[in-house]
């Protein structure tokens, strides 16, 4: 599947870029299901569909590409989130949208959908680039730290493959710049007591985990003209995620004029789900879709 979003206004070579693209639109453990496939008596029908070539319910972790146009028009490749996927993510995206390097990595939180993949960035720092920034909480470095001590501190590597060579950069509720763009970060709750960070860049807010959106963090998501939100599934509620009915909810309370969900499991079946969440359209005027791995919007950033 093409990316539809793309505009075709002009040639790459002739139309800065500007743009994000979905490198990821599913849960942690992604879709298909193995479980789903596996067994026979599976009554499932998403996962069996998502095998397919192109099927927009193949879902890998949660991620997006933020790409812009340096004045040498040379194209800077931010990364939100790095998960189990993200390397099968790269193979198949990073080509189709020219991405070479990765200029920074910023993170949402530190559950394994969101740095599972740290391991995997060796590639870039071994053979295209001598460094690669992560933007990250101190909280969550120091989950990192457990998880990939060596990556945080490579004297304790054992030896064999390359390491990666990672400059991480501590981040708090203030603002901050990856490659000359300004990311204010967005505090949502991702179940009781814990908090993860969603992130506005430009006229984007992107809020990919979460369960509770403050009263505070609304109000920087005002004005924004794209929201990405975490809906993981219809109807039964999640400790940590928006259900598909509070997401609804949520972008209609906070009146974007356009939403694409995000981090959705198996019980979402892409083109049946968007096609009644259409009917919201005239209903309504609420602009929201599900997004697809793949899926690249034009937007001035």
């Amino acid at each position: 599947m093409y990316p539809v979003d793309m505009k075709k206004t002009g040639s790459l070579e002739t139309t800065p870029i500007s743009r994000i693209a979905f490198l990821g639109t599913g849960t942690s453990e992604g879709v298909p299901r193995v479980s789903c496939l596996s067994n026979p008596e599976s009554n499932c029908v998403v996962c069996p569909d998502a095998v397919k070539p192109d099927s927009p319910n193949r879902r890998r972790n949660t991620s997006l590409l933020i790409q812009r146009q340096r004045s040498d028009a040379s194209i800077t490749n931010v990364i939100i989130d790095a998960g189990k996927f993200f390397y099968e993510s790269a193979i198949q995206w990073f080509p189709r949208f020219n991405a070479q390097t990765i200029d920074g990595l910023v993170i949402s939180h530190a559950h394994a959908d969101a740095v599972g993949g740290l391991d995997d960035l060796r590639d870039w720092t071994n053979n295209t680039q001598s460094t690669l920034p992560i933007f990250l909480r101190q909280s969550d470095l120091d989950a990192v730290k457990s998880l990939f001590f060596y990556l945080v501190d490579r004297n304790k590597q054992s030896g064999g493959g390359g390491v990666a060579k990672l400059n991480f950069k501590t981040i708090n509720e203030q603002p901050f710049e990856v490659d000359g763009l300004q990311f204010t970060p967005l505090p949502v709750e991702h179940g009781p007591g814990r908090e993860a960070y969603g992130y506005r860049f430009g006229p984007v807010s992107y809020i990919s985990d979460c369960s509770k959106i403050p009263a505070s963090t609304a109000k920087l998501v005002s004005g924004s003209e794209l929201l990405i939100l975490d809906a993981l599934r219809p109807k039964r509620t999640h400790g940590t995620h928006f259900t598909l009915e509070e997401a609804v909810d949520k972008a209609r309370e906070l009146g974007v004029p356009r939403t694409l969900l995000t981090d959705a499991t198996h019980d979402i079946d892409h083109n049946s789900v968007n096609a009644e969440l259409a009917k919201l359209k005239h209903s309504e005027n609420l602009d929201i879709q599900y997004a697809y791995d793949g899926q690249c919007i034009d937007i001035a950033l």
